[in-house]
């Protein structure tokens, strides 16, 4: 399995190198646990000596399945938008709660009575934060429903 030449350790093919601390061939200092190195190594000749290494196989991705690197650089997630409710002269405070719970995915009663409540007394409200395309469906809706409302990025500030 192992030979010594002229001081070095040579390992035949698919064996494990596991030098203990404190050996010439050891390049661990203190305590070395787990440092194994499996030699797979693959040659082309007949006999002793060395030989030819094959060529590396490089794994490529077939079409219609990413690699995991691809994943995680497509699911950039896109900046959060605010969607803000104006207060009006126009509109009863019951209605606004009504359309805030027809046009917002999970809105509550109580929810929508606090958003209402704060637009009411401080001009506008946050209704929601959520990516740009549903911001800007959410504002149409919302202003379809004869409510004052807008976007801004959510990038600043709470």
């Amino acid at each position: 399995m192992e030979t010594a030449i002229r001081g070095r350790l040579t390992l035949s093919p698919n064996t494990v190198f596991n030098p203990k601390p404190g050996e010439k061939q050891s390049r661990c200092r203190g305590a070395c646990t787990n440092r194994g190195v499996l030699m797979a190594i693959s040659t082309t000749g007949s006999g002793k000596g060395a030989g030819i290494l094959e060529k590396p196989v490089i794994e490529r991705t077939t079409p219609g399945r990413e690699s995991e690197f691809d994943l995680k650089k497509s699911k950039k997630i896109a900046p959060p938008y605010r969607v803000i409710l104006h207060n009006d002269n126009f509109n009863k405070r019951e209605y606004v709660v009504q359309v805030l719970m027809k046009v917002i995915p999970g809105m509550t009663l109580d929810n929508a009575v606090n958003i209402m409540q704060e637009a009411h007394y401080n001009g506008m409200a946050v209704v929601i934060i959520c990516a740009q395309a549903d911001a800007e469906e959410h504002c149409m809706q919302l202003r379809g429903n004869g409510l004052l409302s807008s976007i801004e990025p959510a990038s600043g500030g709470c």
